[in-house]
């Protein structure tokens, strides 16, 4: 034991910690006790009252001593220069800019503008500011000084902060459509800050895929914007209202609510029926209103906002606060406007829900519940779907009991990552079954699954390796369709891609023919079928990671099939992006 770190994180925060969080904590605590260990067998112990060293970031280019002065002389010549870091602190002004802002140098460095100067643009200036780092574009006001003296504000971002430059106006009307755009206008009702958040919301939500996604996002920015202390986002599915994500709440307490009927006598249901948001100052307004109503954890204001579509009820939003809630019409009329972005991306993300809970459904049907039993063969297999997309692709295996003394193995990838390409994984899985089972020869099986594919004329590829096992001769006989070489372990541990004729991805052309090749399988052998999503990643060369995989796969001291699985996929998934599917067989000959 070294030390300890203490997070803190605002009260918008989830109670508890994403998988993601809390990997990237659990890393730097294991970095920095290696680096404290370190420190002190060398006799350089970090001492209590040590202050920490801050290490900041390298810049792409370091200025010389001439180079810097010359920066210093060219914003000095500017009527005026500032600039600002991410966090909209000054952390260079020049005595021109100074002077323009009525102020001295030295009293500017460190603070906000907009805060230490509120004539300044005031909110004006924090909205740009704003603007400018979360859009990367260059943006622009004007403001004015006491006397009628007008200022004209640039801002020019960069990722490390932002650079204005500030410029005396003609006293004469300006006739630049340019500048005439961007003319100061009167704050709105909301402050900076809840225009900060709620343009971040409006952007993340277009982010969003799952209905947990927007429940995050809505929750990380509503919470602090609106100064809530919980939120509860709901659904209405079946003539009922479902709780399908919530902050600053218990979920025993939640739990009586889910699945309320729309008919019921509720502020919820009210609000989504009548599709009209309902307001209460005070628990005492609430309970005159609902005698019934349930409070929590002394909350005493509440706003019920209906999320609807063209007349159609999505869900419901529910802010709830800690004190009595003074909501005047402007914050009534954002906080309606904002229920309309949440209705929409909760209608897509539910939409999305739905897709993916069927195309998992369909691959789950498709791919064998479990591979048959074959006297004198252990196999493993596993599947993983891509990191991205719908997470489910066009990647099949099989293994086909043909008689007493042999199977058939086959492994293939269709193009794709939806639920078409699920599907015409099915048709040609169910294709290639029936074929082995009649004993068809690798190559010529493979050709009339191509035919069957033109035919069909689905608009996708396939690639696709297929093996007839003959455990009892000790032989395997191989065709493969575009698809990566399989692996094969002797018992000896001697390793190797198996080099086989290339044929054509099936359904490119319908007359394609495909070649069988045979190779002997002693006893104790091991082959390792895979789809290229276990050895493609963008530039790396796939002979080479094949090559790399085939090292792996005879340096392994497991000869248990699960085990080895494992140690392949986590290989693969040290060196490779999760852009692709994975499927790999396994087949050990003991017989």
């Amino acid at each position: 034991m070294r030390g300890a770190v203490c997070l803190l994180w605002p009260s918008s925060h989830p109670a508890s910690l994403g998988r993601e969080e809390h990997e990237q904590i659990s890393s730097f605590c294991r970095r920095a006790g290696a680096l404290l260990r370190s420190a002190t067998s060398e006799g350089r112990p970090l001492l209590p009252g040590t202050r920490p060293r801050v290490v900041k970031p390298v810049r792409a280019h370091q200025p010389s001593r001439a180079e810097a002065v010359a920066a210093h002389d060219f914003a000095s010549r500017l009527p005026g220069a500032l600039s600002l870091d991410l966090e909209g602190r000054i952390t260079f002004v020049s005595d021109a800019a100074a002077d323009l802002l009525g102020a001295r140098a030295a009293e500017l460095l460190g603070v906000r503008p907009w805060e230490h100067l509120p004539w300044f643009g005031g909110l004006t200036f924090e909205d740009r500011f704003r603007a400018a780092v979360i859009g990367h574009r260059p943006e622009r006001f004007t403001t004015t000084r006491a006397l009628g003296r007008k200022l004209s504000v640039r801002l020019f971002p960069d990722p490390t902060g932002v650079s204005v430059d500030i410029t005396p106006m003609r006293s004469a009307p300006s006739h630049d459509p340019e500048e005439s755009t961007y003319e100061q206008t009167p704050p709105g009702p909301a402050g900076a800050s809840t225009l900060y958040h709620l343009m971040h919301l409006a952007a993340s939500l277009t982010e969003t895929v799952g209905i947990q996604d927007v429940t995050e996002r809505v929750a990380d920015q509503l919470v602090p914007a609106f100064g809530a202390s919980g939120l509860v986002l709901m659904t209405a599915e079946e003539a009922r209202l479902r709780i399908v994500g919530h902050r600053g709440y218990d979920p025993a307490f939640l739990s009586r609510f889910d699945g309320q009927p729309l008919s019921s006598h509720t502020p919820p249901a009210k609000a989504l029926t009548d599709q009209k948001p309902l307001f209460f100052n005070t628990f005492s307004k609430f309970r005159s209103t609902y005698p019934d109503a349930v409070r929590y954890s002394g909350r005493d204001a509440w706003a019920f906002l209906p999320l609807v579509i063209r007349g159609r009820p999505v869900g419901l939003l529910v802010l709830s606060y800690s004190r009595s809630r003074h909501f005047p019409p402007s914050e009534r009329n954002l906080l309606s406007s904002i229920a309309g972005l949440v209705a929409q991306a909760l209608d897509r993300a539910r939409l999305y829900d739905a897709k993916h809970h069927l195309a998992h459904a369909l691959q789950h049907d498709l791919l064998p519940r479990e591979l048959p039993a074959v006297p004198g063969l252990r196999v493993a297999a596993r599947y993983l779907p891509a990191g991205h997309g719908m997470d489910i692709g066009g990647d099949f295996y099989d293994l086909i009991r043909c008689d007493a003394t042999s199977a058939a193995a086959v492994i293939g990838d269709v193009q794709g990552h939806n639920v078409q390409a699920a599907a015409l994984m099915g048709q040609l899985r169910t294709a290639i079954h029936t074929q082995a089972a009649a004993a068809t020869r690798p190559g010529e099986l493979l050709t009339r699954t191509n035919q069957l594919m033109c035919d069909l004329n689905p608009g996708l590829f396939a690639s696709c390796l297929y093996a007839h096992l003959d455990l009892a001769k000790h032989r395997a006989a191989f065709a493969t369709a575009g698809h990566p070489p399989p692996l094969l372990r002797l018992p000896d541990g001697q390793t190797e891609a198996l080099q086989l004729p290339a044929g054509l991805l099936l359904g490119v052309a319908p007359h394609a023919e495909y070649t069988t090749t045979d190779i002997p399988l002693p006893t104790g052998s091991t082959l390792v079928f895979f789809t290229d999503g276990l050895v493609e990643s963008p530039g790396i060369d796939i002979d080479h990671a094949v090559g790399e995989l085939a090292d792996r796969l005879a340096h392994s001291p497991t000869r248990d099939l699960d085990a080895l699985a494992h140690v392949l996929l986590q290989h693969a998934l040290r060196t490779t992006p999760r852009t692709d599917d994975i499927a790999i067989l396994l087949m050990h000959n003991t017989s």
